[in-house]
């Protein structure tokens, strides 16, 4: 039998955070069918008219349906909410691994339960996402998944479970030769690391993160630890702690703030149920598991290898963007004749070799903001015919079971193409300008000095 879920349901459903496209809430009910599940809900602007029909004949463009027209499931969908669950279904969950990937299953709702669930959780929302966003009413279905962040369906049993979930975001550097003299930067500076000067500038963040991405994606045992100790610094909106299903650590709905020593104190205190090392140690060891944890799994390996997908760039890719969709190329027309010589190959590419770029550059720009959600629990003894991978913690003598799953694997909308060209451009320029003004600086230093 088909589940509703009806206005009296709602509550069962507790805020979890929220991105910008979706809410996430945790089940607390009493339910078999929805023990250990999250739920997202598709969000909708304020300025947005609720009022219209929430479904089209296809959730893809024309073209984004060319685009994918390798994949029958997809380029069929009737809504992209839809489409965005085939997408990780048929594309990132063979990419990723199966056992890695997650794609949920839609379950029916009413009106009334959505509108339940929007007054019950807009005092735990950050103020600003209320400003901007609300439950998208026209909509009339939830996507439901496991709770990544316990253990066996939220089956708890004895053993308390804690998961952390991190965005690793882009782990490599360009190498494209349609990378720009004027971009060339970003050849040698991580992505991450110049879009923290134009977050930074914007007033979006207070402090700019240590943390680099290429010492998680590394290999190396001893530079994963540090990335990860660098996210706990300055968590921002890339890493949370959960402690049986419930935030212990960083932020619900956005950036949480830099990681003070009042912050510190009340996540060391509340690691003492799990970790057993002495007073001031347990955060220490804990983020050694964490770090143990993902790389032992492998998991970071795959993630790379579909994020170098873009092979490219969008410097690239954007010039097979227009070619795809027929329009006169406007990066071309800012060119002169010589930079124009670069892109002439791709503009002489086949139709199946543009949208080959194109595709593996929007797989790519997903796995790179996709999060990882790795969960722990103690384990009395190493089993090795478990269905859970075991890491050792030498310095607690303490084994635990662990699980890894990829969230957040959100179809990327071909539409979106001249505005990934654009903010690249604009975190670029303001990284340079930000170099610019502290060379300048330090240069005025040196003379006064002299």
């Amino acid at each position: 039998m088909e589940v509703i879920l009806k206005e009296k349901e709602a509550d069962d459903w507790v805020y979890r955070g929220e991105g910008a496209a979706n809410l996430v809430l945790s089940y607390i009910g009493s339910s078999p069918t929805f023990t250990g599940k999250v739920m997202r809900i598709r969000k909708a602007s304020r300025n947005d008219s609720l009022t219209e029909t929430s479904t089209s004949p296809s959730a893809l463009t024309a073209q984004e349906r060319y685009l994918w027209k390798d994949v029958d499931e997809l380029i069929s969908s009737s809504d992209k909410e839809i489409a965005s669950q085939l997408f990780v279904l048929h594309v990132m969950k063979p990419l990723l691994g199966s056992k890695f990937v997650d794609a949920g299953m839609h379950v029916q709702v009413t009106r009334g339960f959505f509108e339940s669930v929007e007054k019950n959780v807009i005092l735990q929302r950050p103020a600003w996402r209320v400003d901007t966003a609300q439950v998208d009413m026209r909509c009339d279905y939830v996507l439901v998944m496991s709770d990544h962040s316990l253990f066996d369906h939220g089956n708890l049993g004895s053993s308390p479970c804690i998961s952390v979930e991190i965005k690793p975001k882009c782990g490599f550097l360009p190498v494209s030769r349609f990378v720009s003299e004027e971009t060339a930067i970003k050849k040698r500076v991580t992505r991450f690391e110049m879009h923290q000067a134009l977050k930074l500038n914007q007033g979006e963040i207070s402090l700019p993160s240590e943390y680099n991405p290429l010492d998680l994606f590394s290999g190396s045992k001893e530079r994963i630890h540090k990335a990860i100790k660098d996210l706990f610094t300055t968590p921002q909106n890339n890493f949370r702690v959960f402690m049986n299903g419930s935030l212990i650590f960083g932020g619900l709905g956005g950036g949480a703030e830099d990681t003070n020593l009042c912050i510190a104190k009340a996540f060391e205190g509340a690691l003492k149920s799990i970790v057993q090392a002495d007073d001031g140690l347990c955060t220490e060891n804990f983020l050694t598991l964490v770090a143990d944890a993902a790389h032992k799994s492998g998991v970071l390996d795959r993630l790379l290898e579909v994020q170098k997908l873009d092979d490219v760039d969008i410097e690239g890719a954007i010039h097979a963007y227009y070619d795809i969709t027929h329009q006169q190329c406007m990066v071309c027309t800012e060119l002169n004749e010589d930079q124009m010589k670069t892109y002439a190959p791709l503009h002489s590419a086949s139709l199946d070799e543009s949208l080959k770029i194109v595709k593996d550059y929007l797989i790519a720009a997903t796995s790179k903001d996709c999060s990882l959600m790795i969960c722990f629990r103690p384990s009395k003894v190493v089993n090795l015919g478990s269905a859970w991978n075991n890491v050792y913690l030498e310095s607690t003598k303490q084994t635990f079971d662990f699980k890894v799953h990829f969230i957040d694997l959100d179809l990327k909308r071909m539409s979106k193409m001249e505005e990934y060209y654009e903010l690249d451009k604009k975190i670029v320029s303001c990284y340079s300008k930000m170099i610019k003004m502290d060379q300048g600086t330090n240069a005025l230093t040196n003379l006064q000095k002299s």
